[in-house]
């Protein structure tokens, strides 16, 4: 959860994300044509985005192909949604007693 929270609080990050969240999957020089991230920076933020679990990166010929991986977010969802819950209930059980 740390590592995703991490990879998506930075704004170039979440933008590719973003992107890439938007298609099917997407390549470097596509992502690279996002205004203000030069190939060393994508470069550089795939791999994080990929450490956190959230992309999964597949090679054909010369091109690597970027694809987001809907169960992280799905996991991730939920493990906010239960601490979330969490702290309603207990400030509901305080406010009883």
């Amino acid at each position: 959860m740390e590592k995703v929270a991490k990879a998506l609080g930075d704004e170039t990050r979440l933008r590719i994300f973003e992107a890439i969240s938007g298609a099917e999957h997407m390549n470097c020089g596509e992502i690279v044509s996002l205004r203000g991230v030069t190939p060393a920076t994508v470069s550089h933020h795939l791999k994080i985005l990929s450490e956190a679990g959230l992309i999964a990166c597949r090679k054909e010929g010369q091109f690597v192909y970027s694809q987001t991986v809907p169960e992280t977010i799905d996991a991730y969802t939920k493990s906010l949604t239960k601490i979330a819950t969490r702290k309603k209930k207990s400030r509901r059980h305080g406010a009883r007693n």
